[in-house]
Parts: structure tokens; sequence; C-alpha cells
């Protein structure tokens, strides 16, 4: 996703554009090595527990990340459970909205 290997992006804002689990993914792969986005909001998305255990993966190692937003989106227990355990190494992330 060439968005996220952009060097000087800092606001990423992708409301109601419905990438679903799948967009979450593809998103979360890029977070992992991107080093310049600061403010990720993915609201109203389709996003279920499978999008948000792969950005949970990513925060684990995300480092520039301070915001993402995640609120209207359809995520459960598991995914909530994940982004929590992801939170316990990311101390980036100081704004969360789910």
């Amino acid at each position: 996703m060439s968005v996220m290997v952009n060097s000087t992006l800092a606001t990423l804002i992708l409301k109601k554009t419905l990438i679903g689990d799948n967009g979450a993914q593809a998103l979360a792969e890029a977070l992992k090595t991107n080093s310049t986005l600061t403010t990720l909001k993915m609201s109203y998305n389709s996003i279920g527990d499978n999008g948000a255990k792969a950005l949970a993966e990513a925060l684990k190692t995300n480092s520039t990340l301070t915001t993402l937003d995640l609120t209207g989106n359809s995520i459960g227990p598991n995914g909530a459970q994940a982004l929590s355990e992801a939170f316990k190494t990311n101390s980036t992330v100081a704004i969360l909205g789910v």
C-alpha cells in the first residue's frame, strides 16, 4: 500500500470507506514499517476482530502512531482483547477511539 510507504504522510483518515478486515490487515502490514504516520482514523469501516487483531500486531512494533480511531466498527471481545494486549508494549498511542 503505497500511501503507507509515503515518507511525509502524518495523518490518514479513512472514515466510512468500508475497508473491512482485509483493508485493516493491509494497513496493519504497512504500519509495521511506517515511521511517519502519527494519526490513523478508520471509523465506520466494518472492521471486525480479524482486522483488530492485525492492527494489534502492528502496534506491538510501531513506534510513531499516537492516535488510532476505530469507532463505529464491529470489533468484538477477541479483537478488543488483542488491542489491549498490544498496549502493554506500545507506549506511543495516547488517543484511542473504539
